[in-house]
């Protein structure tokens, strides 16, 4: 049956919260953080054993097809699908699952991304296995991952009745999504065991997703519908390229996941999972030294220095730190950025900045 299983890798992002380090030419997906392999690489490698190289899917943009296929070169290039302009995760979502559907009609797909750490790859297949079992029951099924401190920047899961156990792990019926809680609200949630980070992971019948599209955005199916109609022709191309720029951006979390119809959690206990979203993240998802600082990359030497991240990315650079507390120092390629590691979301702000400045050779 895993024959009829796709997976779905989203890796379009940029991932500006990582600048300087993250570039135009270098994106987030690209960068090897918490092992010698890229991010991308470790998205690619953890579905070994569920997942055949022709049956893994990439969404990204055209600038980034050289850069990922090189760094996985195993994936067929036909299996890399261009979105022409960010137009939110909805319409990645529904352009992967017309480009399988094409392939193969009534197969199963997972969602995942290129830009999170997960250090229990095992487990990761036995979920994404159970989540296939669940989602020929007709379910949309997402991963919940349990909360370990009250995070503003996720979303939260409620979960409902228990459905079954499949491959040894609970399933239950999602009662509600609640987006990125205030302070109080989060702690809340995270306290009170019914609640489960949103992890971004789904997994459903492209039938099934379809037709939420279909019933929830009657637009956005609409143009889908064509684009997968001249899917294998010779002006695939073209209806793509007319049809995308019209497409009204949004997440495939407002758009589709709350308000359909039948929705199912699996709580990911135990995964090692961690959202690479801001320097902030790296605190979490890297152990660091007695003092909690982390040299990300290069040669650093800390005095009297507490809870800072480091990284110089030049061979022959030093960064020598005295007296500090809760820092980000990244000193990559023309750029140095300091930051207090509670403003750590303000670096892409920093980026906007210098974008609309016309300074995007620091970019």
């Amino acid at each position: 049956m895993w024959e009829d299983y796709y997976a779905v890798i989203m890796a379009g992002g940029s991932g500006t919260r990582l600048w300087p380090l993250s570039r135009s030419d270098r994106p987030k997906q690209s960068l090897a953080i918490g092992s010698d392999r890229s991010l991308f690489q470790q998205a690619v490698d953890r579905l070994k054993g569920l997942f055949s190289y022709d049956r893994i899917l990439v969404v990204t943009v055209a600038d980034q097809v050289g850069l990922l296929s090189k760094e996985c070169p195993e994936i067929p290039h036909d299996n890399f699908i261009i979105e022409p302009l960010p137009r939110g995760t909805a319409s990645v979502v529904g352009l992967a699952a017309i480009a399988i559907n094409a392939r193969q009609p009534g197969a199963t797909m997972a969602i995942l991304t290129a830009d999170h750490l997960i250090r229990n790859e095992k487990h990761l297949r036995k979920l994404l296995k159970a989540a296939f079992q669940v989602a020929q029951e007709n379910y949309l099924v997402t991963l919940g991952i349990q909360p370990t401190y009250p995070a503003t920047g996720y979303g939260y899961i409620q979960k409902g009745d228990h459905l079954g156990q499949y491959q040894g792990l609970d399933a239950y019926r999602v009662l509600r999504f609640k987006e990125k809680p205030d302070q109080n609200l989060a702690k809340e949630l995270a306290d009170d065991g019914e609640h489960a980070w949103n992890s971004g992971m789904f997994i459903w019948q492209v039938d099934t997703v379809l037709g939420e599209f279909a019933r929830q955005m009657p637009e956005l199916y609409e143009k889908l519908d064509q684009i997968g109609a001249s899917w294998s022709t010779s002006h695939a191309a073209q209806t793509l390229e007319s049809l995308w720029p019209i497409i009204q951006p949004q997440t495939i979390d407002y758009g589709i996941m709350e308000h359909a119809q039948k929705v199912a959690v699996i709580p990911a206990l135990n995964l090692g999972w961690s959202d690479v979203g801001s320097w902030e993240s790296l605190f979490e998802a890297l152990s660091g030294d007695d003092s909690g600082n982390i040299c990300l990359r290069g040669e650093s030497v800390a005095f009297d220095t507490r809870g800072t991240l480091i990284c110089e990315d030049s061979p022959d650079r030093l960064i020598v730190t005295i007296g500090v507390e809760d820092l980000i120092i990244i000193d990559s390629g023309n750029t140095v950025l300091v930051c207090d590691r509670k403003q750590a979301q303000q670096v892409r702000e920093a980026v906007k900045y210098l974008k609309q400045s016309g300074r995007e050779d620091y970019l």
